[in-house]
Formats: C-alpha cells, sequence, structure tokens
C-alpha cells in the first residue's frame, strides 16, 4: 500500500516563485560567456530556488499531511537526486574545460531527468514538465550558445511557472 502512494507535496506556489527567481537571473546574466558573473549568477539562482524549492516542500507537505520523512518522499528523493548530482558533476567539469555556453542545454537535460524520474512517483504534471525541460535541454544543445539564457528563462522560468501554477490550482498550493 505504502509503494503505491504518489509523492503529492511538490509545491506550486514554490515552482512559481523558484520560475520568477530563473526569469530575473535570466535577464541579468544575459548569455553565457566565458566569464564567472554569468556561471556566479545562475549558481546563485540554483541556491535561492533549491531553498525556496525545499521550503515550499516543507511547508506543503504539513499542510497536507505528508509526512515530510515517508516512503513516498524517501522515492522521490532517490529518483531525483542523481540528475541533480550529475548535473552538478558536469558543471564542474564544464568550468574545467571551458564549456559553459553548453551549460544551460546540460543543466535542462539534467534537471528535466531528474524532474522526469521524481515525478514517475508524483502527479501527473510533473513528468510531463521533466519532459518538456529535456526538449529545451535538446534544443540548446541544437541552437547556439549566445542564446543559453533563453533556453533556461525558458525552462527554469516560463516552465515552472505555468506548471507551478497548474500544481497550486489542482493539488493544493
Amino acid at each position: 500500500m505504502a509503494r503505491a502512494t504518489a509523492f503529492t507535496a511538490v509545491p506550486g506556489w514554490g515552482g512559481v516563485l523558484m520560475g520568477c527567481t530563473a526569469l530575473a537571473t535570466a535577464a541579468l546574466s544575459g548569455p553565457p560567456d566565458d566569464g564567472s558573473r554569468w556561471l556566479w549568477l545562475w549558481l546563485s539562482d540554483a541556491a535561492v530556488a533549491a531553498t525556496i524549492g525545499l521550503a515550499a516542500f516543507v511547508w506543503k507537505a504539513r499542510r497536507s499531511g505528508v509526512p515530510i520523512a515517508g516512503n513516498a518522499t524517501r522515492r522521490f528523493a532517490l529518483a531525483f537526486v542523481p540528475g541533480i548530482v550529475a548535473g552538478a558533476v558536469l558543471t564542474v567539469a564544464a568550468v574545467r574545460t571551458g564549456w559553459l555556453g553548453r551549460l544551460p542545454g546540460c543543466w535542462l537535460l539534467l534537471y528535466g531527468t531528474a524532474v522526469s524520474s521524481g515525478g514517475a512517483l508524483s502527479i501527473p504534471a510533473v513528468p510531463v514538465m521533466g519532459g518538456a525541460l529535456m526538449l529545451l535541454g535538446v534544443l540548446a544543445f541544437l541552437a547556439p550558445a549566445a542564446w543559453g539564457h533563453y533556453f533556461l528563462a525558458a525552462g527554469f522560468g516560463v516552465l515552472q511557472i505555468v506548471v507551478g501554477f497548474v500544481i497550486a490550482r489542482r493539488y493544493g498550493g
């Protein structure tokens, strides 16, 4: 019975806030370049978004009675975290090799993988968002590197906001 429980504490309003910070970061950062400013803006946004996401998850889980340390949460984390770790490792490799211009595709593809994997154990909107993020990642690799911030704005910003609203309206915040 516990294995059949879907992970429903995905925070819609937290996703909306995370998307707003990504849109601001895309506007501030501009296209990917070899300087450290672009990278630090996006890494800072990732830290802010992770904090928002975790806080919103705890708030929604407590409000809806989902156990924070329950089986559904543990399974979601076990499916979600490997894609995030892979993204972190490849970010370090990209910095070391000067491959910063292709980080948007990498980040979108791997975050999409994490969201799709974790979302398989969640509500239907989550794996759909993961697939859309992965598609944006592929398109970012195919497009000129200078368009990277547009793809990040589309995925981490607009898509996150739209799906966040859907989750908030249909699944209680």
